[in-house]
């Protein structure tokens, strides 16, 4: 039986964030931070069709498809810069770091949608509750993980963090599928939680520098069908994009 997350109301989510390093929001708070019901967002849930191949996968797999943009965040606007890669440092993403991953941008539908800044202004804004107000340049992650090799690995690099100051997963849709567990660690001591996302839109905060997560493998939920994970991944960073 997989174990409910433990939810934050919208309306405490900052002095969750600055008390223990993360927080929760369900669908219901997620839609009460853009002011709008949390269907509203279901005009995003036909991009996650059409997402191409990660092809930087360094266990061979082919779990994953996605696609990835970069924006920068100020005063209450989103602008989306020119496309560029994916980079990590080997510090932060032992498995893929020191690698540029050149994936393809999100599609224009979906960044040009009318929830899409809201949405991340939204979230850029609970960075600056917790770090204090400035310029937020965000990676934005499409993720579908998926079973097509029997198992999908949504952190293959294992329990991490990701050099940023912010970081959120929004679960979009799980299907068909068990596992996906999700574990949140202090990065100096032994405290930690575990836990499934598995409502649509459900929101999970963490504070990067403080906290260390993961995702747990998934399985198909039936031997003969396919299953599948879609989740939206944006990262917040102060000073700059992560370069070589």
């Amino acid at each position: 039986m997989n174990l409910p997350p433990p939810v934050t109301p919208a309306a405490e989510v900052d002095r969750a964030l600055a008390t223990q390093g993360y927080a929760v929001l369900n669908a219901q708070g997620v839609g009460e931070l853009l002011g709008c019901t949390p269907a509203a967002l279901d005009d995003w849930r036909p991009f996650w069709n059409r997402l191409p191949p990660d092809e930087y996968l360094r266990d061979g797999g082919r779990y994953r498809r996605r696609r990835h943009s970069s924006f920068i965040v100020e005063g209450g606007r989103v602008v989306q810069v020119p496309h560029r890669p994916h980079w990590q440092p080997v510090s932060y993403n032992a498995l893929h770091g020191g690698l540029e991953r050149h994936f393809e941008p999100m599609e224009r539908a979906q960044v040009t949608h009318r929830l899409w800044g809201p949405f991340v202004c939204a979230m850029a804004a609970r960075a600056s509750a917790l770090k204090g107000e400035r310029p937020w340049f965000v990676e934005a992650h499409v993720f579908r993980i998926d079973t097509t090799d029997g198992i999908g690995r949504p952190t293959p690099e294992g329990a991490h963090r990701d050099g940023v100051d912010l970081v959120s997963v929004t679960l979009v849709g799980r299907h068909r599928l068990k596992g996906a567990e999700t574990r949140v660690f202090s990065a100096t001591g032994r405290e930690g939680l575990r836990f499934t996302l598995e409502e649509r839109w459900a929101t999970l905060l963490l504070d990067d520098e403080r906290v260390i997560h993961e995702s747990t493998p998934i399985q198909p939920l039936y031997p003969d069908e396919d299953g599948h994970r879609d989740t939206l991944v944006l990262t917040f960073r102060r000073d700059g994009f992560q370069d070589p």
